[in-house]
């Protein structure tokens, strides 16, 4: 039978103190740079890559991973993936850990299987749990808004749902600002403050910016994790002479050539600009502008290599 070495993490994973703030008016503490599983940790990935990745990861600091129901591919992997590493590696550093999943968008078949109803948040939770081989997540997200249910129902889940110590804290996720000023309002009048909102922030994508999005979580101490910082790979060289035949943009299934156009070549190319002169990669560039911004606490980085994760996070160090 095949046997795993044992994991032992790193003494000094530590010792970066500047490498972590905390999240809102909270007493959590959270890494600058979080682990994202989205991709790369689903059942049609490598496992041996996935417990490198994420070994690498904690070792230096790391104590967010970021789960969904439906990553994967194929839906639901990705957290199974973190079960296996639960018991491989990590089950002695749970309470080192910072964990969250979600759910909103389509999990399983059916009426009960997608959205925000009290039904299926509650079961996609139970489901989670099971595959990640967790008594609790420290962080539950809504991962949509729903227009079809009302929004007390979804957010008198979430009340529910920690009271029930299932989850430590509650996320909002891809809600507009007008119904998240009324998910902060409802949690804070139920004792269950809201800890943190997950949008999409990058060079490309500065919605939460104009609309003043980002500013509301800062004004009511709402802590701000960004996902897509490197726009699916524009805001790093990949694509600098043109679309490689393995690369996300040539599958064409989540980024498409023509959204290469030539304002977004005019954008990359002024953040590389930006990045030569700091002696830095475009991708490190693109992160540290994230956190650059007043209300962010930690960005997602995917990672499909050790290597790429090492190079993001060089952002830590850099000026």
């Amino acid at each position: 039978m095949e046997t795993k070495d044992l994991y032992k993490a790193a003494d000094n994973r530590y010792d970066n103190r500047q490498m972590y703030t905390y999240c809102g008016h909270s007493g959590v503490i959270l890494p600058k740079l979080s682990l994202g599983f989205w991709h790369n940790f689903g059942s049609v990935d490598p496992y041996e890559r996935s417990r490198a990745i994420t070994h690498y990861a904690f070792d230096h600091g790391i104590t967010h991973f970021d789960l969904a129901n439906n990553y994967g591919p194929v839906y639901g992997s990705a957290e199974e993936t973190l079960g296996k590493l639960m018991d491989d590696s990590f089950r002695p550093y749970r309470d080192e850990l910072f964990i969250s999943t979600k759910a909103g968008y389509d999990m399983w078949q059916g009426p009960y299987g997608n959205g925000g109803s009290r039904k299926y948040l509650m079961a996609s939770l139970n489901q989670s749990l099971k595959r990640m081989h967790l008594d609790y997540v420290d962080l539950f997200y809504s991962h949509r808004y729903d227009p079809n249910t009302p929004v007390e129902e979804t957010l008198q889940t979430l009340v529910d749902i920690v009271r029930a110590g299932k989850a430590l804290y509650v996320g909002i996720s891809n809600w507009p600002l007008e119904q998240l000023r009324k998910g902060y309002d409802y949690l804070a009048a139920h004792d269950v403050p809201l800890l943190i909102y997950q949008g999409k922030l990058n060079r490309l994508y500065t919605e939460h910016i104009d609309n003043g999005l980002l500013r509301f979580c800062h004004e009511k101490g709402i802590g701000y994790i960004a996902f897509s910082p490197l726009a699916q790979g524009l805001l790093t060289d990949r694509y600098v002479n043109g679309i490689p035949s393995d690369s996300r943009m040539a599958k064409g299934k989540f980024l498409r050539a023509e959204q290469l156009t030539d304002e977004v070549r005019a954008k990359v190319a002024a953040v590389r600009v930006e990045a030569a002169e700091r002696k830095i990669s475009t991708a490190q560039r693109a992160l540290g502008w994230i956190l650059e911004q007043q209300g962010v606490t930690s960005v997602l980085v995917g990672a499909s290599s050790v290597e790429q994760l090492q190079d993001n996070m060089a952002v830590l160090t850099t000026d």
